[in-house]
């Protein structure tokens, strides 16, 4: 059996995804399984065992250049793809969808109407799931594969998951401690109000005995990542990783805290304790709690149908709940 895998982007969308992989490969090792993802994530998934074929479509690059003819292209090279027994959209979106059923296969399976943040999306697909849009990411995204592939995986399984990030070489970490714990530090987000400001960020580094590293990929994240170090002067800011070495960063550190941001969730991804903060955005549908992963959210009442990017309340959050949960995880 062959299947392709439909999910484009972003960071934390594919991290919370890819967990499926180790599922479907339980129930059967000689299923082949490609993925379609975009240029920029491609990184995040070549090393992984559980997939045969990573495979670049390059919607995004399309939305920069505004060319119909580069749009053209890569609607082309997804038709040209197959054939495959299933195609499986798991993002949801028009965009998705599209590519989907132009991939040559008999069957395309994806959420219904009511159960995808574009509704118009499910009209693409020739067989859909009905679960709704504000649960779990991981739990639907576990669902859909059941359904798709008759399978009996749950919630229960997924806290007994593998790590299923994987780098091909060791970052070597700037002064890491063999002595103190090891905390990353994730300040930046998709947009400012996901953002837990600097100076709790501060207040933490200062209240917890460890040896602290910031995460800063782009000037933006850098800008945050200085004004934790200039009020907290030992703190180590790294430069920006590829994906590969972040991967490789993570799974070495003891703890990573940060808000609702493609990072924080690689933790989960790769069994390394973390907290995820989170204001304008849903915890309980963003993360998966487990022993060694929590998360604090503000008192924000949520719409996970409709962001509002002006809900500054991750500010809230207070910096001792965030020290009690660490002496936990660390402990």
């Amino acid at each position: 059996m062959k299947i392709a895998i439909v999910k484009l982007s972003a960071l934390g969308d594919i991290v919370h995804s890819m967990v499926i992989l180790q599922f479907i490969k339980k129930y059967n090792q000689a299923i082949e399984i490609d993925w379609l993802v975009e240029e920029s994530y491609k990184e995040l998934l070549v090393n992984n065992p559980d997939i045969n074929k990573v495979i670049v479509i390059n919607l995004k690059k399309v939305k920069e250049k505004k060319s119909i003819l580069l749009l053209i292209n890569e609607l082309k090279n997804a038709r040209e793809l197959g054939p495959y027994d299933m195609v499986i959209d798991i993002q949801g979106l028009v965009k998705s969808a599209l590519i989907s059923r132009l991939i040559r296969s008999s069957l395309t399976i994806g959420f219904d109407r009511s159960s995808v943040r574009e509704s118009i999306a499910s009209i693409f697909y020739n067989k859909t799931y009905k679960y709704s849009y504000d649960k779990n990411v991981i739990e639907r995204n576990l669902s859909l594969v059941n359904f798709a592939l008759d399978l009996n995986y749950s919630k229960k399984d997924a806290h007994h998951k593998l790590p299923f990030l994987h780098s091909n070489s060791k970052y070597l970490i700037p002064k890491f401690s063999n002595i103190k714990k090891n905390i990353l530090l994730i300040p930046g987000a998709s947009f400012k109000s996901k953002c837990y400001p600097p100076t709790k960020f501060s207040e933490l580094t200062k209240a917890l005995d460890a040896n602290f590293f910031i995460l800063s990929g782009n000037s933006e994240e850098k800008e945050l990542a200085m004004k934790i170090k200039i009020q907290s002067p030992n703190v180590n800011v790294l430069e920006k990783l590829s994906l590969n070495s972040l991967i490789s960063l993570i799974s070495q550190v003891d703890l990573v805290i940060g808000s609702d941001t493609g990072p924080t969730h690689m933790a989960w991804a790769l069994c390394i304790p973390s907290i995820t903060l989170f204001g304008p955005t849903p915890g309980k549908r963003n993360t998966f709690v487990t022993n060694i992963n929590r998360f604090l959210e503000s008192d924000s009442k949520v719409n996970p149908y409709k962001i509002n990017k002006n809900d500054f309340s991750i500010k809230n959050i207070k910096v001792t709940d965030i020290v009690k949960i660490s002496h936990e995880l660390l402990d």
